[in-house]
């Protein structure tokens, strides 16, 4: 089922793709965006955030045998990757940079004050020291810690989606980042009731 579940979602990507492609920035003949505009900012930065959570879902799969955590570690990474290669897609075809100079969350106006600094350069963004320690863990003890770090991972990843919802003008890419807020709450509910039945909270 999973992998029936990756092959939809690589489908409806490669169709996104192809939509946002057409007649302009959204398949509606609107303007391509600006380097500087929300569309291109939240594309920027939400494929970095995404990168993270496919890395801690892969480490996480290795350190433990739990069916239930790396069926939602597998689910995470799939789905997270599929839509980093949409949103790295349109910049693309928008002939727009994949960095910016103004460092990230500009677009968000909080350059500067977003990062947590030691690899965590955006808000829900572990640090380097914790994905190092992931690495380390190992059953129980490797699957509470993964879903803390991603249960704020996705509070982090909320918050930017939110603000592509209220700052985007490309359709397609508004509609990707309202999904993102829906999937991601919905996963916070089950990550918190996965840590309960581990004794433990977020």
């Amino acid at each position: 089922m999973a992998v029936a579940v990756a092959g939809v979602l690589v489908a409806a990507g490669a169709v996104t793709y192809s939509v946002a492609g057409e007649d302009g920035a959204d398949g509606a003949g609107s303007e391509v965006p600006a380097a500087a505009s929300a569309d291109a900012g939240f594309a920027r930065d939400m494929a970095v955030h995404h990168q993270q959570a496919v890395e801690m879902s892969y480490i996480v799969r290795d350190r433990t045998t739990d069916v239930e955590v790396r069926r939602l570690a597998y689910d995470i990474a799939q789905t997270q990757a599929n839509q980093r290669g949409m949103l790295l897609g349109w910049l693309d075809l928008w002939e727009l940079p994949k960095v910016s100079s103004d460092g990230p969350m500009g677009w968000m106006g909080m350059a500067g004050m977003s990062g947590g600094g030691d690899g965590a350069l955006m808000p829900g963004m572990a640090t380097d020291a914790e994905l190092k320690k992931l690495g380390t863990l190992n059953g129980k003890a490797a699957e509470v810690f993964y879903l803390r770090l991603m249960t704020v991972h996705h509070k982090g990843g909320i918050h930017m989606a939110e603000g592509c919802v209220h700052r985007c003008t490309v359709d397609v890419e508004k509609r990707l980042a309202q999904g993102m807020v829906e999937a991601q709450q919905s996963e916070i509910g089950l990550m918190t009731d996965m840590l309960k039945a581990r004794g433990a909270k977020p």
